[in-house]
Order: structure tokens, then sequence, then C-alpha cells
């Protein structure tokens, strides 16, 4: 059902080199590009695209807008995570067992955008 979603940041350098490690960890690699946006896929599906806002105002994080990325285990979830630390992202909630079946940790990027690593079951 989810083609693809787009995550704005106001320095795209920064932005897309640190997601190209952080979704190469999750199987993902750039997919197509233009000046203003990367998109990355990992041919599963949907895709993660990190942009300049086209109306070339500030990217701003959405309030209640988290993007969620699927791993493949929970020491992922935990590699995952601690990559995004020691990359300069904040904490928003360490790894853990939310639910019986959901095993996830939150950081949000530089420019604000909460992301959610999991793995289910």
């Amino acid at each position: 059902m989810l083609g693809y979603t787009t995550i704005g940041t106001n320095d795209f350098e920064k932005a897309t080199a640190f997601y190209d490690k952080l979704l190469a960890e999750l199987g993902g690699k750039r997919v197509f590009a233009n000046e203003r946006i990367q998109f990355y896929g990992s041919g599963a599906g949907g895709m993660l695209a990190v942009c300049k806002p086209y109306d070339e105002k500030t990217a701003a994080p959405g309030n209640g807008t988290m993007i969620a990325l699927q791993a493949g285990s929970k020491e992922q979830v935990d590699k995952v995570y601690k990559m995004a630390l020691e990359n300069g992202c904040s904490d928003e909630g360490a790894p853990g067992q939310r639910l019986p079946t959901f095993y996830g940790a939150y950081f949000r990027d530089s420019d604000g955008n909460k992301i959610c690593v999991f793995k289910m079951g």
C-alpha cells in the first residue's frame, strides 16, 4: 500500500550521507535522485526519500509524524540506534521491548525527523 515517504532536510549533503549509512545497514540503497531529492529502496516495496522542500522554505518535522524502518533482528535495531546516536541523532527512546511482539528504538535525525527502527515478532 505505501509507495514512498519523504522527509525534509535543511542540509541535503549531511542528510544523504547519514541516510546512506543508516539505510545500508537495513538493506537499503540509493535508487534515483536529482538535485533536491534522494530516493532509497530495498527492492521489497516502499521507498524513503530525503529532500529539500520544493517550496524552498525551511524543512520542519511534522507534529505526530514518524518514519518506522523495519529491521531483521533485535541486534540490528540496537546497531542502527547506536549508529544514529554516534552520528549526531538525539535519543527518543532506547532499544527495548515495547509490546510482546514489538522491539523498537527511537531517535531524531539532525533535522528533527523522528525515526523508529523496529523488529516485529
